[in-house]
């Protein structure tokens, strides 16, 4: 029997609860991992409150991303074998796999080594974050050296991924938070500048910055009323990529910013990247070299334990957390 967690109705973090199941040995293609390390995600979140692309089925799994120690691999798996040391890709949906478990099974395309001089805790909160940054700002975006990104919730865990991938490449990473309580950490995170858009004239201070010649690119899952500002500070033929919908008003924009600028807004999700085989494979590489390197480093911002899961998502929305949030099974 392998305790998991278990969502049965859409609602706050109470309704998670851990269930003993028994877990199947693994299909075709699967393999089955002992997870010693959750990483909690906010698409977690909007799923158990009914606001996720994907309609929740009952009962349900949830979990993105995990990191453990392969038990088990199913028929036609040559990748990995008993005993390695993996972690887990979001490539896959709630309504198929999930990771918040003792023992999952998932689907091999999901799993990766991961560097040897990871834990098992920093191996879980690493994939989603920095494959996400990876995938807009160097596999769509082509970030250059010197160029000039704005990042939204910089402090979310993949905001900190980003400004890590846009220092890796040379650019010039600016960090978007509401206040400037958590400024000085973002500093010390490699943020080159930071903006309290509650406190500061976002349009003035991304002038100012960039010496009115313009942000390149934009990285930014919040939306709302300010994305209109930011694109007031776009260079010609920059690109905003919009990841998320933190705020769920709609944007608005000026056309003429759009139109004389030759602006791009696009809409980007992971599972561009985790769904397309070939894009999935680059970014492993990307990620394994930064991870193995040390010049991308996961910051953990607090670890639960697996009986405190709802403790783990209550903390998570409070919006307190610089960089990830953990859990420890074993």
């Amino acid at each position: 029997m392998s305790k998991t967690v278990m969502m049965r109705a859409i609602g706050s973090a109470d309704v998670l609860q851990i269930e003993d199941l028994e877990i199947p040995a693994p299909k075709a293609r699967e393999v089955q991992i002992s997870v010693h390390a959750i990483g909690l995600n906010r698409a977690e979140i909007m799923y158990r409150t009914g606001n996720y692309v994907i309609e929740p089925t009952f009962p349900s799994v949830l979990g993105y991303e995990a990191a453990g120690v392969v038990t088990g691999i199913g028929e036609g798996v040559s990748e990995f074998s008993i005993g390695d040391a993996v972690s887990v890709i979001p490539s896959f949906g709630f309504d198929e796999y999930g990771t918040y478990g003792e023992l999952i099974n998932l689907p091999v395309h999901a799993i990766v080594k991961h560097p040897k001089n990871l834990t098992f805790q920093q191996a879980a909160a690493s994939w989603m974050m920095f494959v996400t940054a990876y995938g807009a700002l160097v596999h769509f975006g082509n970030l250059q050296k010197d160029q000039y990104v704005v990042i939204g919730a910089a402090s979310s865990s993949v905001g900190v991924a980003a400004i890590q991938i846009a220092n890796m490449i040379g650019a010039t990473p600016i960090a978007l938070t509401r206040t400037s309580a958590k400024k000085q950490q973002l500093i010390d995170l490699g943020a080159k500048y930071v903006i309290a858009t509650e406190e500061q004239d976002l349009v003035d201070e991304l002038n100012h910055i960039t010496n009115h010649q313009g942000v390149n690119m934009v990285f930014d899952p919040v939306g709302g009323p300010a994305v209109g500002k930011i694109m007031q500070a776009m260079a010609k033929q920059g690109t905003f990529f919009q990841y998320g919908a933190l705020d769920t008003r709609d944007i608005q924009m000026s056309v003429m910013d759009v139109l004389g600028k030759h602006l791009t807004l696009r809409g980007y999700e992971l599972f561009e990247i985790t769904t397309d085989s070939n894009a999935l494979e680059q970014a492993k590489q990307f990620v394994y070299r930064g991870l193995e390197s040390g010049q991308l480093s996961p910051l953990i911002d607090q670890a639960f334990n697996f009986e405190d899961i709802q403790k783990a998502h209550k903390y998570m929305e409070t919006n307190a957390q610089i960089g990830k949030i953990v859990v420890n099974v074993k």
